[in-house]
């Protein structure tokens, strides 16, 4: 085990609550795509279809730029590609701000991207980072803590954009349905221009703890001596020389892939979802902040139940049957109902990517970084998984879309937590 696991706790906290300063930032801008949706849906007069290229694009950013990350982040190091994440996510937010006020949706998307790329360098570098900061075994129960920070700023974000950018935006839609030619631009440039001064604002924010994450007392960790969790009967290191001698770890890529569309759709696409029902779009725009406040109590239940009275894997198989008959509920049902059974999956996947992860990425060793890359391209599943809802929704009931869509995904989810997690490690002393 590294020296720095076995510091005392003061360092570790002060580590923590760095950490869950940048899980929050993280949080605050991922969550802000929901009501973006409505924002670029309305701005750039587009379908659902165009408008969820919001989602294919940031998330795939992830799948393009994970492996490129921890090729930086070994060269740099954590702490300073921490610091370059930052910077990079600062320089498309700018570019957001910029492009979304003159509404080229193009470069709107660039702007996206880009932050999405400083996202997958920070993802890269602070997940396995909080999971070896301790004992493996705990690794759900700090990355859930990291998860509170994060989806705090997920309740935050949507109401702040909506209350900032999108007030009285279902007035506004009625009036840009009736307007025509210039009185019809007039009203949408004036519309876009409010997401201008909260973008440069965010980027000058992110500039500025780009320095203060520098200069930080954030120590340096050595991935490579991160242990497996004693729980499983694994050795505490793999000795594979190629990445693709690591079953469990790309069972593990497969299974956030699946729960990043899970988690996607139950936030972000569900204000689309609530419109199914013809629910009022001043109404819609704020149901992101539902899944999420959800998702916040689900963390809380998850931190005081593992690994006290549950093991990480047990109480990732839960989770996943919870989803899943959720997700049946909300087919059942219908109007406000169905959305808040959608909104509840934020209860269910909680506690997923804090299990997830740490259970993919343990006896990893020296392939812990590309491992952590691998994992970060799986939230791909972010970007494919509503692009289909939205796809195909166009020509089948959107209720049984989403179902037909988020049911697998929980049933893959719970596969991997009751045996996928292990296969291809040695489990003879494992339960």
């Amino acid at each position: 085990m590294s020296t720095q696991t076995t510091n005392a706790n003061s360092p570790m906290i002060k580590s923590l609550a760095i950490i869950g300063g940048l899980f929050f930032i993280m949080g605050f801008f991922t969550w802000l795509n929901g009501p973006l949706l409505t924002f670029v849906r309305l701005a750039f007069d587009l379908d659902d279809v165009n408008a969820f290229l919001i989602l294919m694009v940031f998330y795939l950013s992830y799948f393009i730029l994970a492996l490129p990350a921890s090729w930086i982040l070994g060269r740099t190091g954590l702490k300073k590609g921490i610091s370059l994440g930052l910077v990079v996510m600062a320089v498309g937010a700018a570019a957001f701000g910029q492009f979304a006020t003159h509404r080229w949706y193009p470069g709107a998307l660039g702007g996206l991207f880009i932050i999405g790329g400083g996202l997958a360098l920070l993802q890269t570098a602070i997940n396995p980072y909080v999971s070896i900061l301790g004992p493996i075994e705990s690794g759900a129960q700090r990355i859930a803590l990291m998860g509170i920070c994060n989806k705090t700023a997920g309740i935050l974000a949507p109401l702040l954009l909506s209350s900032i950018v999108l007030r009285g935006v279902g007035d506004l839609a009625a009036r840009v349905q009736t307007a025509q030619g210039a009185a019809r631009e007039q009203l949408l440039d004036g519309f876009a221009a409010h997401i201008y001064a909260p973008y440069l604002i965010m980027a000058g924010i992110l500039l500025l703890i780009a320095i203060g994450a520098l200069r930080s007392p954030l120590p340096e960790l050595d991935p490579a001596l991160v242990n497996a969790a004693p729980d499983t009967g694994a050795e505490s290191e793999i000795h594979a020389r190629s990445i693709f001698q690591v079953p469990h770890l790309w069972l593990g890529v497969l299974c956030l892939f699946v729960y990043m569309g899970a988690e996607v759709m139950a936030g972000d696409a569900i204000g689309a979802y609530g419109r199914g029902f013809d629910l009022p779009l001043d109404e819609t725009k704020f149901f992101t902040s539902f899944t999420l406040g959800a998702m916040l109590i689900g963390y809380l239940c998850g931190l005081a139940a593992t690994p006290r009275l549950l093991s990480q894997q047990a109480y990732l198989a839960l989770s996943a049957l919870l989803g899943l008959a959720l997700v049946v509920a909300a087919f059942f049902t219908h109007g406000y109902v169905s959305v808040g059974f959608v909104a509840l999956l934020g209860f269910a996947n909680a506690m997923m990517w804090p299990a997830i992860f740490p259970l993919a990425i343990r006896g990893l060793g020296r392939l812990t970084e590309t491992g952590s890359a691998l994992l970060i391209m799986g939230i791909a599943g972010g970007a494919i998984i509503p692009q289909a809802f939205a796809v195909l929704k166009q020509y089948y009931g959107f209720q049984g879309v989403f179902a037909v869509l988020m049911a697998p995904c929980y049933l893959y989810i719970f596969y991997f937590a009751w045996r996928g997690y292990r296969v291809g490690l040695r489990t003879e002393d494992a339960r």
